[in-house]
């Protein structure tokens, strides 16, 4: 995830606002989530940024298992998302693998659903992993069936709510 401080906010007429983000070493959280016309099926979070062997995980052990037939699973164009082993197992559970063109978060619901997600977990001002962890299932659990239609809508997968 991107950084998490809150970059505005309020203060009272002639206050100025200060707030004490976090020093140290930068921490790379990675979260990986998959989501269908009405719900988030699936997520993981990981230490550090996403690679191969940890997109195989995330498909082989959790998407995969929740993929219905003539699914069709949406994925930008990070190399990670080209594994071979990956795109066996979206096959194997009768799905198709769909990668956008570079460059087109406007196409991939699941852009809509971060920003909705990481809006709600800035609000919280986690400040380590594990309250990172628990304002990131909170969020995560606020996205509603109508938020993930209006997603998909939104980029074109469906018209009139259909």
């Amino acid at each position: 995830m991107t950084n998490m401080t809150r970059m505005y906010g309020r203060a009272l007429k002639g206050e100025r606002l200060v707030d004490h983000p976090p020093h140290g070493p930068w921490q790379n959280t990675s979260v990986i989530s998959a989501m269908r016309l009405d719900c988030v099926v699936a997520s993981m979070a990981l230490n550090g940024a996403m690679d191969r062997p940890a997109f195989d995980a995330f498909v082989q052990q959790l998407r995969a298992p929740n993929l219905r037939n003539d699914d069709i699973v949406v994925m930008d164009n990070l190399a990670a998302h080209h594994s071979d082993d990956a795109i066996k197992a979206i096959k194997a559970a009768g799905a198709t693998p769909w990668f956008l063109p570079p460059y087109s978060p406007d196409f991939n619901p699941i852009e809509q659903m971060w920003a909705k997600v990481k809006q709600s977990v800035r609000r919280t001002v986690a400040r380590d992993f594990e309250g990172l962890m628990t304002a990131l299932g909170q969020a995560l659990d606020a996205v509603t069936a109508d938020d993930c239609h209006g997603f998909f809508t939104g980029c074109g997968y469906l018209q009139n709510g259909r």
